[in-house]
């Protein structure tokens, strides 16, 4: 039975561990691809097309809005930046389970484009624990770190939109609960709709000696 891939739709508090959660999930397991983005800021050094981004002109990226060939898009400092159906439909049809890491509004437009799309809400152990690891890092100022939090209890009154929540606490066991999640989402009847159809067929005609 040919299987089609999964779109993964991935959202979480900032500092929560999604993208070491992503990046470890793909390298544990072969059947995952990251979704690439599109943007029309011009590369940094050492960005390669079709592996950092997708990068084109301002032109381009608006026809592509107007002809449907954009999933979700936003504008964040004067560029634009989406996710390219083209690119998410061919990995789909390859059987590949496809992740898109986005934010709690573009991932309940996805959900409108694709209804089957598994929606996945990572969240740290305790608020607490959140605030450390922001803090941990070191990179920011103390105001930056009041803001992502301000936004994390913004965030928190759309967790039940999704269809899954994955506590990240160790991230081991938390990539091979992602894995789990959506092996079983495979098996669902909606995902499988053609092979039960065969499988009736089958039974009817078997049923009638046929």
């Amino acid at each position: 039975m040919e299987r089609k891939g999964i779109l993964l739709v991935v959202s979480g508090f900032s500092g929560a561990g999604k993208g070491t959660l992503m990046k470890s999930l793909v390298k544990a397991y072969d059947n995952y691809a990251l979704s690439i983005s599109m943007t029309t800021r011009t590369p940094r050094e050492g960005e390669e097309e079709g592996k950092a981004y997708f990068f084109v002109e301002e032109k381009e990226f608006l026809e592509k809005i107007k002809e449907e060939k954009v999933i979700e898009y936003a504008k964040y400092c004067g560029n634009y930046y989406g996710t390219p159906k083209e690119y998410v439909e061919n990995m789909l049809h390859q059987g590949k389970d496809v992740i898109l890491e986005i934010e709690i509004q573009g991932a309940l437009k996805v959900k409108k484009q694709y209804p089957d799309a598994l929606l996945l809400f990572v969240m740290p152990p305790s608020a607490s624990e959140l605030e450390r690891r922001l803090t941990g890092r070191g990179t920011e100022t103390k105001e930056v770190i009041h803001q992502r939090m301000l936004r994390a209890v913004e965030e928190a009154e759309g967790i039940e939109a999704y269809d899954y929540i994955l506590i990240n606490d160790q991230l081991e066991d938390c990539v091979k609960e992602l894995h789990n999640l959506v092996m079983a989402a495979h098996n669902t009847p909606e995902r499988n709709q053609e092979f039960i159809n065969n499988i009736r067929k089958e039974l009817k005609s078997l049923s009638k000696g046929e």
